[in-house]
């Protein structure tokens, strides 16, 4: 009993109880120093030479608290229920402390800032503080921070997607591809029940080519098209504000809510669950 009770004790009880070491002090004032970093690079971005000074000691911190860690994981026999206890200790690790990060991911970086904290909170009141005050406020926290999360997320997706040119890339790999796309049209249509018959017709190779030749050059034609540019670019716009304005609203966490009809059109959801409903025999995937 008094061996197990030892090994689950806390390795770091905090300075203000008052079990007081000289290592107790220099982490507590390294956790407010990785804090502090972190909070200036997002409130006040500094010149490009201070920021690098800033990010090389936040990585030198970062090491010391990773080398600790480490340390108080062997007195704990390797155990990974001590790292299951201790995950946010890991995220407040990450070097981050720099205007190159913090100013495109504001979002992540206030967490990472909040993970911090927390830890300056361990060595201040004793490693199970942090713990126990996640454990209670985990649900309230997730539920806070999930939603301007996903839709910071649904942003930069989308900024990637608008990268992408849809209509020219699809023209491109149908040129591409064009000769084998016509042998797989042309070995439909033979295979086909219906239009199979024709091929007792004369010329009806070269009626299939020239009708499957025609097709390709009118769509690639049409892809070219910079109104085609416009459509396409009009459908992910359309798509994100939608996406965007459901997540704000809470419908991604509903099966039902009323206040869909907000939105400029009915989810994909919702359709689907529609054409089940009016197509009872049509099988389900």
């Amino acid at each position: 009993m008094t061996t197990s009770r030892r090994t689950g004790a806390e390795l770091n009880s905090g300075i203000l109880p008052g079990n007081v070491r000289a290592d107790d002090w220099v982490l507590l004032a390294l956790a407010l120093v990785s804090a502090g970093l972190l909070g200036y690079t997002l409130i006040a971005p500094p010149p490009p030479d201070a920021a690098q000074w800033i990010y090389t000691a936040d990585c030198v911190v970062c090491g010391i608290f990773l080398l600790e860690l480490l340390w108080r994981w062997r007195k704990q026999g390797w155990r990974a229920a001590f790292l299951a206890r201790r995950w946010y200790e890991v995220f407040a690790m990450i070097p981050v402390a720099h205007p190159g990060f913090t100013v495109h991911h504001q979002v992540l970086a206030v967490i990472l800032l909040l993970v911090r904290l927390g830890r300056a909170a361990d060595r201040a009141v004793g490693e199970q503080f942090t713990y126990r005050l996640v454990d209670k406020l985990s649900e309230p926290i997730v539920q806070a921070i999930k939603k301007p999360v996903t839709i910071a997320v649904l942003d930069e997706v989308v900024k990637v997607l608008e990268t992408g040119n849809y209509p020219e890339n699809l023209a491109k790999s149908l040129d591409e591809n064009k000769a084998e796309l016509r042998a797989i049209i042309t070995e439909k249509l033979a295979a086909d029940p219906q239009l199979g018959k024709l091929r007792r017709l004369p010329f009806h190779d070269e009626v299939v080519r020239t009708v499957v030749d025609t097709s390709f050059r009118v769509l690639l034609e049409v892809l070219a098209d910079p109104r085609i540019d416009d459509f396409f670019s009009a459908v992910v716009r359309d798509n994100r504000e939608q996406i965007r304005r459901a997540v704000v609203l809470g419908l991604n966490d509903t099966d039902e809510s009323p206040d869909e009809l907000l939105l400029r059109t009915r989810t994909q959801r919702t359709a689907a669950r529609e054409y089940d409903e009016s197509h009872p025999d049509h099988p389900h995937h």
